[in-house]
């Protein structure tokens, strides 16, 4: 081989490495181009995205402690609404023994034994008041005297007295027809204690004086009273049929 030939080979030998080095020089800067920044790459980053997102959303959630809840509970009306301390089931309170005024009427006819009474009492207040159950009348003097019994069942639903409206209650004391010189009872007065609205208190005491031309009346075991009521009809019929 001459000379001449020689150079040729070595410079073509030359520029094939120069080619190659050029050649992955351009590679390398190629996959550098396309890897991001570390700056770029958290701004990129889905994860962070989505957590933000995520407490953005749970944020917004009503909690257990809404107002919701106790705005509810709030507005329910309780068991008690409406009634007085005295708890007889209306928006009224039990009538005063002071506020009512008391009168008796004989039922019987003149001549007859007297037996049928009939009981008024009259608001004198100015406002409704509540009668509740029976009273509990005695025809004995004091406290300690006996109780007459309910005719039946009294009427459990409170009775509402208008300002200057009445309220009854029929009375049957003697029940013995022998005749004779037998003695019994005498009563000059009756008595009758209000039931308060729990039917397990008393408040207060009334007196009925008999009516004129009766200075005492007999009366024995066989008396019994009904319970208030809101006509003379209802008051009077039961016990007119003793």
């Amino acid at each position: 081989m001459n000379s001449k030939t020689a150079r040729a080979g070595s410079v073509r030998q030359a520029l094939r490495g120069t080619l190659m080095g050029a050649a992955v020089v351009a590679a390398l800067l190629a996959v550098t181009a396309c890897q991001p920044t570390g700056d770029d790459g958290q701004a990129a980053t889905p994860s962070g995205s989505a957590s933000a997102g995520a407490g953005a959303s749970k944020s917004a959630e009503p909690s257990g402690d809404s107002g919701t809840g106790s705005n509810g509970g709030g507005g329910e009306e309780t068991g008690d609404s409406g009634e007085t301390g005295g708890g007889n089931g209306t928006k009224h309170q039990d009538c005063k023994s002071t506020d009512l005024n008391t009168a008796v009427e004989l039922q019987d006819s003149a001549g007859e034994t007297p037996r049928h009474f009939m009981l008024t009492v009259t608001n004198g207040g100015t406002s409704p008041c509540v009668l509740n159950d029976a009273p509990q009348v005695r025809l004995g003097a004091g406290n300690d005297a006996p109780i007459v019994e309910s005719l039946g069942e009294p009427d459990t639903e409170p009775l509402v007295v208008e300002g200057g409206g009445k309220a009854y209650a029929g009375l049957y004391v003697f029940g013995n027809d022998e005749g004779g010189e037998a003695e019994y009872d005498q009563a000059d007065r009756f008595t009758a204690t209000l039931v308060a609205g729990e039917g397990t208190e008393l408040s207060g005491t009334l007196i009925f004086d008999l009516p004129g031309g009766l200075d005492s009346v007999s009366y024995d075991d066989a008396a019994r009273v009904n319970g208030w009521a809101g006509t003379e009809g209802l008051a009077m019929r039961p016990i007119n049929e003793l």
